[in-house]
C-alpha cells in the first residue's frame, strides 16, 4: 500500500521536529563534557541550524538518488 501526501508530509514534519529535540537535547548533554557552555537559547538556535542544513543534506541527497534511478530506468 502506498503512503497518502497528507502522511507523507506528517512523517517529514515528525522527523523534523523529533530531529530538533534530538539535537537540543544531545547538545545539553555533550558540550559541558567538551568544556563548551552555552545558555538553552544558544542550543535551540543551534539546534535550528543542525535541522536546516540536515533538511537540506536529506533534500539533495534524494534528488541524487532520484537522478540516479531515472538514469537506471532508461
Amino acid at each position: 500500500m502506498k503512503q497518502s501526501r497528507a502522511m507523507s508530509l506528517v512523517e517529514s514534519v515528525a522527523n523534523v521536529i523529533v530531529g530538533y529535540g534530538v539535537a537540543v537535547v544531545t547538545q545539553i548533554l555533550i558540550f559541558p563534557i567538551f568544556g563548551l557552555h552555552t545558555t538553552l537559547a544558544q542550543n535551540l538556535k543551534m539546534g535550528a541550524i543542525f535541522t536546516i542544513v540536515s533538511i537540506a543534506r536529506s533534500f539533495a541527497l534524494r534528488r541524487v538518488f532520484e537522478a540516479i534511478r531515472m538514469r537506471s530506468a532508461k
